[in-house]
């Protein structure tokens, strides 16, 4: 042990890093797996047919369900891991104390919690967390392998991004996000039924989601210079009307008045991330994005959480809204890469990209262990007691 650190700081700092380890075999075993998954995606026709061959078809779901069974395992059997799980844990009791009793979670939510404690016949918040593990996992894998251009660079761009381990916080709003990813491809195929019906169940869970639908709106526009012109002035508003989206925010979030949700935060490395994806798309614009409305809409949606990272700063809850947006990049950036004709060229970007993703992961888990992420150390029910919750205490 180091010289000068004491014991119960050590011993977090051994399990950080061995928890650390575990992440990163996790990350590196299911993108193995992912690598051997083969789609050809059908945008544009009716259905999705996989690649043809039936024997590639298995070979596709056994890895994908291998894929599913354990990133689903690891986060269902977790235990105290994600900055919220305490309090969520309090919320799920305060529900099933009385379901009409106060608490700053959304309809939906409520709902699934009273429905799962009446059949586990006690109040059972790991099966609650299993649950929205297993349709979160599910519907962001569903989004990839039925979307995506190569469904393994989208799931290591998945896991590289840090989406994954993510999901341990904000189990709610992670389910909402793979909601509205899984519901990109109604957009882009104009059914508009089906996009507002997974963007309204999604807001029974977190209402947060039903901003994707005038983005994602305006993201499927076919924009003209003036049009961007004016949306550019309209975004100046943020620079001089930030009382009143405040305001907004407070209306839509009471719970956030007069607590320190209320302050915003510059996220330097969205922005950078969204800068490097554009800049990439840029250079390859008229080969890649301007004959195809698919990635038309992944680009405006990068251009725009790029303008909220940077104009809406003061808003506390702007990193929620733009994860709505740059999640696409997970789709684009192979969308883009299969595009690119040079061999050399392509081989170039491939590398630069996934050293680039790697060293994104390294400095997430470098960062995990903090206030706001805290997804380390892993804990898991089968080895470790839950931590006293707000009721327990008083």
């Amino acid at each position: 042990m180091e010289a000068g650190v004491p014991v119960d700081e050590g011993r977090n700092q051994g399990r950080q890093r061995l928890s650390m380890f575990f992440y990163l075999m996790i990350a590196v075993g299911t993108v193995t797996l992912a690598s051997f998954v083969r789609t050809v995606p059908v945008y544009g026709r009716t259905g999705y047919g996989g690649t043809g061959g039936s024997r590639q078809q298995v070979y596709n779901m056994l890895c994908l369900f291998s894929v599913f069974l354990i990133l689903f395992a690891v986060s269902a059997c977790r235990l105290n891991v994600g900055n919220d799980y305490a309090k969520y844990v309090e919320f799920m009791h305060l529900i099933a104390c009385d379901f009409f009793n106060y608490v700053p979670t959304e309809t939906g939510f409520n709902v699934l919690v009273a429905v799962l404690y009446r059949l586990a016949g006690d109040e059972n918040f790991l099966l609650v967390f299993g649950v929205f593990a297993f349709f979160t996992i599910g519907l962001f894998l569903k989004a990839m392998y039925e979307q995506s251009d190569s469904f393994g660079w989208s799931f290591f761009l998945f896991m590289a991004f840090g989406f994954y381990f993510s999901t341990f916080n904000t189990v709610r709003y992670y389910l909402a996000l793979a909601l509205a990813l899984y519901s990109v491809k109604y957009v882009l195929k104009k059914e508009w039924g089906k996009f507002l019906f997974f963007v309204l169940l999604g807001s029974t869970f977190h209402k947060s989601m039903l901003v994707v639908i005038p983005l994602y709106l305006l993201a499927a526009l076919s924009w003209k210079k003036w049009q961007l012109a004016g949306m550019a002035l309209f975004c100046t508003t943020f620079f001089y009307l930030q009382d009143f989206y405040l305001k907004v925010v407070v209306f839509l979030y009471p719970s956030y008045e007069d607590t320190e949700y209320l302050e915003g935060s510059i996220s330097w490395f969205n922005i950078l991330r969204c800068l490097g994806v554009l800049v990439f798309a840029a250079l390859y614009y008229k080969q890649a994005v301007a004959g195809s409305r698919r990635n038309r809409f992944y680009f405006f949606c990068n251009l725009g959480a790029l303008v909220l990272y940077t104009c809406c700063s003061f808003l506390p809850i702007i990193t929620r809204i733009g994860y709505y947006l740059n999640i696409t990049q997970i789709l684009f950036i192979p969308a883009v890469l299969v595009k690119i004709e040079d061999k050399r060229q392509k081989r170039f970007w491939s590398a630069a990209i996934a050293l680039a993703a790697a060293g994104y992961f390294a400095l997430y888990l470098m960062r995990a262990g903090q206030d706001g992420i805290r997804v380390l150390p892993y804990q898991t029910f089968m080895f470790h007691d839950m931590v006293p919750i707000l009721s327990d205490v008083n």
